[in-house]
C-alpha cells in the first residue's frame, strides 16, 4: 500500500525519519511488496513473478485532496512496481516546505490546483524544467508553463450554476450581466478568500483592467442574496433551498454531486442547470490542476513517468471520470456528462497571469466589499 502523510506532522520530523518512511523496504507494510517466496505454493509462486518488480519510489507533494487521485496511484503501483509516496498539505505548506528543505527535500512532485498557485512554485523556486516527450505529446502547449517548468494535469470551468425550476438558459449570458438589478438579491458565491474567485477575478483583471472589474464585483456584491459563505456545493445548496437563483461554481462540483452517495446531494443537482457564460465575448474562465517537477527530485525517472501516466489517454479517462474534470490530453475521451453540456469557448489568456494579478484581485475584491 502506499504511504499516505501530511505534511504538517511531517514538518517536524528529521530528514532521516522521512527517508525512512517513505522509502524503506524492510518491515511495515512495504513488506508485501517484496518479491520473496518463501513458504509459498507453486501457484502463489506464480503469481508473485507475475507482478512488476519492486522499482523505487516516487514521492508526492499534493494539494488535491480527490479520491481518484489515490486511486490512479495505486493503479500505477500496479503496473509499474513503483511507490507512491504521498505527502499531503496545502500549497502553501508544500512550497515553503521544499524552499526550507532545499536540497535535501524528498519531493519528486508537486501536484496543486490553480494555474496562479503552480506559477508561485515556479517563481519560489521549488520546481525545474520538465524534459519528456511523451509529456509534452500528451499535454498541449497551451496547457504548459512556458518554460516547461509545470504542466496541466486536468481543467475545471468557473460558470454560472442556475436554479433550474426559476431561470431559463435564455436569461442568462455573461459575467457581466450578474451584476445588473435584475439579479439583485438572487446571487450566491464563495469568499473573496476563496483561491478560485481570486483567480476568477485576476482574469478579468487581464481581460477588461482593473476599473471595469471592481465596477463588476460591486455590483456582484449589491445582488448577493446572503454573504459569501461556504464551499461550492453549498452555493449549489442555496439555490436548491430558494434562497439564490444563479451561483458561481465549478463544473466539477456539480458532476460529483450527481454521482454522491448522499441522495441529497444528487437531488440538488438534478434541479441545477450548467451555463457557461462569455460566449459571444471573452470566453468562460478556465483554471487548472498541474504537475510539477521538484528542483531537487531524487527520483526524477519515476517522477516523470507517473507524470506521463496520469496525463495519459487511459490515465486522462480514468482521472476524469472519477474528478467530472476537464482532461487536458485531446485524445481522452471525455464522460458523458462533459459531453451532455457539449464544447465551450473558453478565456484565451496565460494561466501564469492567474498568479500575477492575484495580489490586485485581492485588493479589489476587498475594496468592493466582497466579504
Amino acid at each position: 500500500m502506499r504511504n499516505k502523510i501530511v505534511a504538517g506532522v511531517l514538518t517536524f520530523l528529521s530528514a532521516a525519519v522521512i527517508v525512512t518512511g517513505c522509502g524503506g523496504t524492510n518491515g511495515g507494510t512495504k513488506g508485501e511488496n517484496n518479491s520473496g517466496t518463501n513458504g509459498a505454493s507453486p501457484s502463489a509462486s506464480a503469481e508473485a513473478t507475475a507482478k512488476p518488480e519492486k522499482s523505487g519510489v516516487v514521492n508526492v507533494f499534493t494539494a488535491r485532496h480527490y479520491d481518484i487521485d489515490f486511486a490512479m496511484f495505486d493503479q500505477f503501483e500496479k503496473e509499474t512496481g513503483i511507490t507512491v509516496n504521498e505527502i499531503k498539505g496545502t500549497a502553501e505548506e508544500l512550497v515553503e516546505r521544499m524552499k526550507r528543505e532545499g536540497e535535501s527535500s524528498e519531493a519528486d512532485l508537486f501536484i496543486t490546483v490553480d494555474g496562479g498557485v503552480l506559477n508561485y512554485a515556479k517563481e519560489s523556486g521549488v520546481l525545474q524544467p520538465i524534459e519528456s516527450e511523451t509529456l509534452f505529446s500528451n499535454v498541449p502547449e497551451k496547457f504548459r508553463d512556458k518554460d516547461n517548468n509545470w504542466v496541466a494535469l486536468a481543467s475545471r470551468a468557473r460558470v454560472i450554476v442556475y436554479a433550474k425550476d426559476r431561470v431559463k438558459p435564455e436569461q442568462l449570458s455573461t459575467y457581466e450581466a450578474l451584476a445588473e438589478p435584475q439579479w439583485k438579491g438572487k446571487v450566491v458565491a464563495r469568499s473573496s478568500t476563496n483561491m478560485y474567485n481570486q483567480s476568477l477575478i485576476a482574469s478579468f483583471i487581464e481581460l477588461n483592467g482593473e476599473a471595469k472589474t471592481e465596477e463588476w464585483a460591486k455590483g456582484i456584491v449589491a445582488n448577493f442574496a446572503r454573504d459569501p459563505e461556504g464551499g461550492d456545493r453549498d452555493q449549489a445548496k442555496a439555490l436548491a433551498a430558494g434562497i439564490a437563483d444563479v451561483a458561481i461554481m465549478n463544473t466539477y462540483y456539480v458532476g460529483q454531486m450527481l454521482h454522491s452517495k448522499d441522495a441529497e446531494e444528487v437531488k440538488v443537482a438534478e434541479n441545477i442547470g450548467v451555463f457557461f457564460p462569455n460566449q459571444e465575448t471573452t470566453g468562460t474562465h478556465l483554471n487548472i490542476s498541474g504537475i510539477g517537477l521538484a528542483a531537487h527530485a531524487k527520483n526524477k525517472e519515476n517522477a516523470l513517468k507517473l507524470a506521463e501516466y496520469m496525463t495519459s489517454k487511459e490515465g486522462q479517462e480514468m482521472l476524469t471520470n472519477g474528478s467530472f474534470e476537464f482532461p487536458v490530453n485531446p485524445a481522452a475521451e471525455l464522460p458523458q456528462l462533459l459531453k451532455e453540456w457539449g464544447q465551450f469557448k473558453t478565456q484565451d489568456i496565460q494561466y501564469a497571469q492567474l498568479g500575477v494579478n492575484n495580489k490586485a484581485a485581492t485588493e479589489l475584491l476587498n475594496r468592493s466589499g466582497w466579504k
